[in-house]
């Protein structure tokens, strides 16, 4: 017997529910899912079929989003300068940041503080296509360690986006930026 395929009107509606999602959850962590469910457009039901707690929905829009910065380093080579590239993918990073503010403790505890993450590897290889690029190209230093660069990341997830957070983040990015550059 094969499963039933999804309708696309489910596909939508859990589309749109991850949609507000992250923009509810990056203006507040706090967001209420009745609230998010209404913005989306749809009955709590349905939010609560498709995530059936708080943290399943913070941890659907951990994966979504980590898959995407993940997929985008290639993307943003193949259309930039490594150097631009890079900061390109660090400013959608910071722009994760806002989401996971707030709500860093769900993912932790999910991924044992990121020992079981399963994305922690490919987002490291991600930072080190990028890295790589720009040392081939002399616009980096070389043998930089992607996770020194991931490390330095971390703050991003500690700024608080009520508090100038977003321009804060501007400013650490071109500190980052500076530091990997050849040169410096």
């Amino acid at each position: 017997m094969n499963p039933r395929p999804t309708r696309r009107d489910a596909l939508d509606n859990r589309e749109r529910i991850l949609n507000v999602a992250r923009e509810a959850i990056a203006v507040s962590s706090s967001a209420s899912l009745t609230a998010i469910a209404k913005e989306a457009g749809v009955g709590i039901g349905t939010l609560y079929r498709h995530f059936p707690t708080r943290d399943a929905l913070i941890l659907e829009l951990y994966r979504h989003d980590i898959q995407h910065l993940i997929d985008r380093a290639p993307d943003l080579l193949a259309d930039h300068p490594p150097l631009v590239a890079l900061r390109l993918w660090l400013d959608e990073v910071a722009h994760y940041g806002r989401l996971k503010y707030g709500v860093a403790e769900v993912i932790h505890a999910a991924t044992d503080g990121g020992a079981d993450d399963k994305y922690f590897a490919p987002f490291v290889a991600a930072i080190d296509v990028l890295l790589k690029a720009g040392a081939a190209d002399g616009s980096l230093k070389p043998g930089l360690d992607p996770e020194d660069v991931l490390l330095q990341l971390s703050v991003l997830w500690r700024l608080d986006p009520a508090r100038g957070g977003e321009a804060r983040a501007v400013r650490i990015l071109g500190l980052i930026v500076d530091g990997l550059r050849a040169g410096s």
